[in-house]
């Protein structure tokens, strides 16, 4: 039988589940540390580091197992940071090759690392207080 949460009337995820969302939390912050650590910009590294593309597989292969609880807005937050992220490289890398452009493309990628570690560790945080991501909607 499922446990329900007494305030949202939705399912609670096993602890199991909840393990692997911290642990999903902590490869993607392994790939940002990584970038703070080394030539590579903390995008670059977020995006192009294994921990994370692990991540977002573990995302899109365990998605099912959380639908219907807090973690479902979890697994929804991680996967966008990730393709949002890489959305915005492009168009940044591509600004970058052109003269004028680099003026914006560069601090483009700058703003969009603090925004990646924004997004890692307000979510972080709301998992550690069991409490659900904003839905986009």
């Amino acid at each position: 039988m499922t446990d329900i949460d007494g305030k949202t009337l939705s399912p609670l995820p096993t602890r199991d589940l909840i393990t692997l969302t911290h642990i999903i939390y902590a490869l993607h912050a392994f790939s940002v540390l990584t970038g703070l650590t080394s030539a590579a910009f903390v995008v670059t590294a977020f995006l192009s580091g294994w921990p994370s593309i692990i991540a977002v597989i573990i995302n899109y292969v365990k998605r099912d197992a959380v639908r219907g609880t807090f973690l479902d807005s979890h697994f929804s937050w991680q996967i966008r940071t990730f393709w949002w992220s890489l959305l915005w490289v492009v168009i940044a890398g591509v600004l970058i090759v052109t003269i004028i452009g680099a003026v914006v493309g560069l601090p483009l990628l700058l703003l969009l690392g603090l925004w990646v570690i924004y997004r890692i560790v307000r979510g972080w945080i709301a998992l550690a207080n069991s409490k659900a991501m904003p839905s986009p909607d």
